[in-house]
């Protein structure tokens, strides 16, 4: 089943390219991959959920520890705050571009290289979606909001995954990638209407801009169903170990776009 996450359908499409075409792989006795393709046998323990939790938690991790130096760079430099923003923007989307169109499927470098960026750029959103910037006296407590929020749906969502509330299916699979191609295309209109004819409708304060965050918070909630379904796959397929970087990516970029929803929701809330 394909993935709307591009990190997760590369990891699914390298698993199928090890079961079709070639002697079929799989684990001795020892818990140790197999794969006949090779002159000399590969042997590598399968993917557990433990290695998803811990290399997910050392993801994150790194993500928050940047997010927080770049934060408190502010206090000293706004300007160098903002260029690592911007910089981590462009690194984070390059980074999940390789992960997803080359063969670095659950390289722990690409992992870490993109929560480097991620955590540059979540350290300076969170600056200009609080207020901080603007002298926000509300902007510790807003950031507080989102995390909790975010850490919320995450929870509220496996628990919907594992008791089969929503199921992953084809067709559901089909909605969602369609969602999230809307909600591309909008975005970039959008982008293109504000830079050339000020008209910023969808990341405004108007009840448009409402919406659509909204909108873009049951998709990212939705996501994380897929992205829990794939990763679930892996470890009953018996990928190798080394995937669970691949896994801890597309979780931290689903979890970094349902922060930034939530934290500009609250804005837009505050300043309506």
């Amino acid at each position: 089943m394909r993935s709307s996450n591009p990190v997760f359908s590369s990891l699914t499409k390298t698993k199928s390219a090890v079961n079709h075409g070639f002697p079929q792989a799989g684990y001795n006795p020892y818990g140790q991959y197999v794969d006949p393709r090779t002159p000399q046998m590969s042997r590598e323990r399968a993917m557990t959920v433990d290695d998803i939790i811990s290399k997910t938690g050392i993801t994150v991790g790194v993500i928050i520890a940047f997010a927080v130096a770049n934060f408190a760079l502010a206090l000293v430099s706004p300007g160098l705050t903002m260029l690592l923003t911007m910089v981590g923007m462009i690194g984070g989307f390059i980074t999940v571009l390789i992960s997803s169109f080359s063969k670095s499927y659950g390289s722990p470098i690409v992992t870490i290289a993109y929560a480097i960026f991620e955590g540059l750029f979540v350290g300076g959103i969170s600056l200009v979606l609080s207020g901080w910037m603007v002298g926000g006296t509300d902007a510790g407590v807003l950031i507080g909001q989102a995390v909790v929020a975010t850490l919320g749906v995450f929870v509220g969502m496996l628990w919907v995954y594992k008791a089969g509330v929503i199921r992953v299916t084809p067709k559901f699979t089909r909605f969602l990638m369609g969602a999230l191609i809307g909600v591309v295309v909008l975005s970039l209109a959008n982008l293109v209407g504000a830079m050339f004819f000020g008209f910023n409708p969808l990341r405004g304060d108007g009840p448009m801009a409402i919406i659509f965050s909204l909108v873009c918070i049951v998709l990212a909630a939705l996501s994380f169903l897929q992205d829990f379904d794939a990763a679930d796959r892996l470890v009953r397929s018996g990928a190798p170990a080394k995937m669970a970087w691949g896994v801890a990516l597309g979780l931290a970029v689903t979890l970094v776009w349902l922060y930034t929803e939530i934290l500009r929701l609250l804005s837009i809330l505050r300043n309506n």
